[in-house]
């Protein structure tokens, strides 16, 4: 009787274990991982409620180099998440690899270095995207509105703690 209970014990962790979501990434059938950030290639891109044009536009994205998060692939589509937690389908000709964050918070300061300490080059509104030249253990030099500098992987989304960019 014990031996059932351990048995029935171990199938029901594995089981809560199996069906939480995982931080580690797999590879999608485009052979890249998922989930990964993109951002929006087009002025307007449709997010559709699945993955075909026979499914309907549930919302149409109105901002080029918005930063998306691919978290399934089929196909030639994408099911993507903004910043919001919203999920939809898009064709994948409607994305980009250039990488962008999208500031959060509140107005931040775009730093001359990699220092809480360093002068701002410019005071940068929460909304505004930024495209990344590189990310290192915790800070990302970025270009926006004509200016470079460097800001806390903590103040954007379009980035995971954990990525390094060259």
């Amino acid at each position: 009787m014990h031996r059932l209970a351990f048995l029935l014990t171990a199938c029901l962790v594995f089981v809560l274990w199996a069906g939480t979501p995982h931080a580690e990434t797999e590879q999608g059938e485009s052979g890249q991982p998922v989930p990964r950030f993109v951002s929006l290639r087009a002025d307007e891109v449709n997010l559709r409620t699945g993955p075909g044009s026979r499914y309907p536009v549930e919302w149409v994205y109105q901002r080029r180099n918005m930063p998306v998060e691919i978290v399934a692939e089929f196909d030639v589509w994408r099911k993507i998440r903004d910043w919001q937690g919203t999920e939809g389908w898009v064709n994948k000709a409607m994305l980009s690899s250039r990488r962008t964050v999208l500031m959060t918070g509140e107005v931040r300061p775009l730093r001359r270095d990699r220092s809480p300490a360093s002068t701002a080059v410019a005071r940068v509104e929460p909304g505004v995207i930024a495209r990344v030249l590189k990310c290192e253990e915790t800070w990302c030099k970025v270009e926006t509105g004509g200016y470079e500098g460097w800001i806390l992987k903590t103040e954007s989304w379009g980035i995971r703690a954990e990525e390094r960019l060259e």
